[in-house]
């Protein structure tokens, strides 16, 4: 069942890879875990999984069995009372044991934020085409969100997190197989580590109690003495520095003026991008690390940035220079295309090209700003998801649809061609569903519908996205 969808032909399926870490000698196939991480979703907020992680540690170290070392186990709790009740009821020490030390509190595994893997391991990765796993109890698993050399990643409840962690591989079956083997030679199972629900309930009872949540909540404004110092301006308008390559004003009301635009004729547009089914937000949205290489890390190498202090787009997500150079950089996307000529440094609208369920998954926001700073006028696809698709009318982008049946592939449409979208000049001769025609430079024709779908959209559309029109708003209120 793991190797489904991974394209992994059956003779290399069980392929072993040899590798040395820390000076020894270390194995690694597909399907093996890399990544373990307890992450601080709404699972950290139970105490009942929680402590049931933990005594599913207890049980493991108590038997002897080990994570391997080359596995990144990490526990990030959303609150500082997690770590109340698990030192209260004695079992962080076995989390601890087993590698699971609390690294911080806040987003990690889940937004890429686990940090490079060990430079052997991930050489045994990537030179072999490994299928590597990671585990993690959050809420988000997309190609090349959790990390760039983890193609198959799973979301698990913090103890079978653990549980994975000591298998060392989610190519197991817990009924049948021994996870490990114990201190006297015997095999362990699944069975012999899992906690009863009786003993998971008499750990909460003695171990989370009221006064751990007031005392944490109470001192939560004086917790951080860096956050507390920091200098604070008293004007009311942000004072944007040029230098901050956290925090840089971005251009959304550049060039603004009080009348809306109205419509943006798409005109011999290129093709930027051109997709098949699938794609998902978190393709298209910047997330995780920022890779040596990438477009942004150039960008803050320029700036005296360091790679040691990169950090995260997740974290530089206030400074637009950085996060469109990420967009569309997900190391699992196919561009039809593969090219990459700059068409917006030379003034050129572009359009993107793509099939069903454009626009899936759950990284919203800049997966719309970034197109639209890309100098993307309009979204050609087979189908929207819902919400992406709002957020693109949002920020100024026409989505439109292909008339059932049809797509790129069955149009004879490679991407080179030139793009001319027909709308009606006014924004009151467009209404919501209505097909118009796309030419090509190649004589091409074909009718698409535009999937304004409300008349509020259309007037987003109008004053070129959502932020213009609060903008005159409020100017015009006061």
């Amino acid at each position: 069942m793991l190797l489904q969808g991974f394209a992994i032909p059956k003779e290399s399926q069980k392929k072993v890879v040899d590798f040395t870490f820390n000076g020894e000698p270390a194995k690694i196939k597909h399907g093996d875990v890399v990544i373990a991480a307890i992450t601080s979703c709404t699972n950290t907020s139970n105490p009942s999984v929680m402590l049931g992680a933990a005594l599913v540690a207890k049980k493991a170290c108590e038997l002897g069995l080990e994570v391997k070392p080359w596995i990144k186990t990490s526990l990030a709790p959303g609150s500082g009372v997690v770590t109340k009740y698990l030192e209260k009821s004695g079992l962080q020490k076995y989390l601890n044991q087993l590698g699971f030390h609390i690294v911080g509190y806040g987003c990690t595994t889940c937004i890429g934020n686990s940090g490079d893997l060990d430079e052997s391991i991930a050489s045994a990765i990537s030179q072999n085409d490994i299928v590597a796993a990671a585990v993690l109890s959050g809420n988000r698993n997309f190609e090349g969100r959790v990390h760039p050399l983890t193609r198959a990643n799973y979301l698990a409840s913090p103890p079978l997190v653990v549980a994975y962690a000591l298998a060392g591989t989610v190519d197991i079956d817990f009924d049948k197989e021994a996870i490990g083997t114990s201190k006297d030679g015997k095999k362990v199972y699944f069975n012999d580590i899992w906690p009863s629900n009786e003993e998971i309930a008499n750990v909460v009872q003695s171990s989370v109690l009221p006064d751990m949540f007031k005392s944490t909540y109470k001192a939560i404004t004086s917790g951080n003495p860096m956050w507390n110092q920091l200098q604070v301006s008293p004007s009311t308008l942000y004072p944007w520095d040029p230098l901050s390559t956290y925090i840089h004003e971005p251009p959304y009301f550049k060039d603004m003026t009080m009348s809306p635009p109205g419509p943006h004729p798409v005109k011999d547009a290129y093709c930027l991008l051109s997709f098949g089914d699938s794609i998902t937000t978190d393709h298209i949205s910047p997330a995780g690390s920022i890779h040596k290489d990438s477009p942004a890390a150039k960008y803050l190498m320029e700036r005296g940035v360091e790679r040691k202090d990169f950090n995260s787009y997740g974290s530089r997500r206030g400074n637009d220079e950085v996060m469109v150079r990420g967009t569309f950089a997900n190391i699992r996307l196919v561009n039809k295309l593969l090219k990459g000529e700059q068409y917006r440094s030379a003034g050129h609208d572009t359009i993107i090209l793509a099939g069903a369920e454009y626009g899936s998954g759950s990284s919203r926001d800049w997966a719309a700003k970034g197109p639209m700073l890309l100098g993307v006028k309009a979204v050609i696809a087979k189908s929207f998801e819902r919400i992406h698709r709002s957020n693109l009318v949002g920020m100024g982008i026409v989505p439109l649809c292909f008339k059932s049946g049809e797509d790129a592939e069955t149009l004879g449409l490679t991407g080179h061609e030139r793009f001319t979208i027909h709308l009606p000049a006014t924004a009151s001769e467009i209404k919501p569903g209505q097909d118009v025609t796309v030419t090509t430079d190649n004589g091409k024709t074909f009718t698409c519908t535009v999937r304004f779908d409300t008349e509020v959209e259309l007037t987003y559309y109008n004053h070129g996205g959502i932020l213009p029109f609060v903008i005159r708003n409020l100017i015009g209120a006061n």
